[in-house]
């Protein structure tokens, strides 16, 4: 049986769980950025942060075992694209970012084991 059908909706997997749960941390980190952020780094790591569970939820509707592990492929993109995004914040000096990077660390073991039960399982 694949993993997500051990679920009933995204909503009960951890790894959404915790992904939704960094990008409610994100939106008061960016508010805190300069304005002048606004529709740079405040834009990019919001929209990169919300793409994570987004693609974690579209991901799990799929059926196929190939069709699954694409969606998580690209949440794992996202999720590479927002810790640049925190070291970068970090290196400007904006916030301290450390928390959110040991979050970002947890949901990234978490959505490389759900890819890989993803293809690992019996279709």
């Amino acid at each position: 049986m694949s993993p997500a059908r051990t679920s009933k909706t995204f909503r009960d997997l951890l790894v959404w769980q915790k992904a939704h749960g960094f990008v409610l941390a994100i939106y008061p980190l960016t508010a805190s950025f300069p304005k002048h952020e606004l529709f740079g780094l405040t834009s990019q790591l919001r929209r990169a942060a919300s793409s994570i569970p987004a693609n974690i939820a579209e991901g799990f509707t799929r059926r196929g075992r190939p069709d699954k592990a694409r969606f998580m492929n690209i949440a794992h993109g996202s999720l590479e694209e927002c810790r640049y995004y925190l070291i970068l914040a970090a290196d400007l000096g904006y916030a301290d970012t450390s928390k959110l990077l040991e979050s970002l660390e947890q949901v990234s073991r978490l959505l490389h084991a759900y890819t890989q039960a993803i293809l690992n399982s019996v279709p």
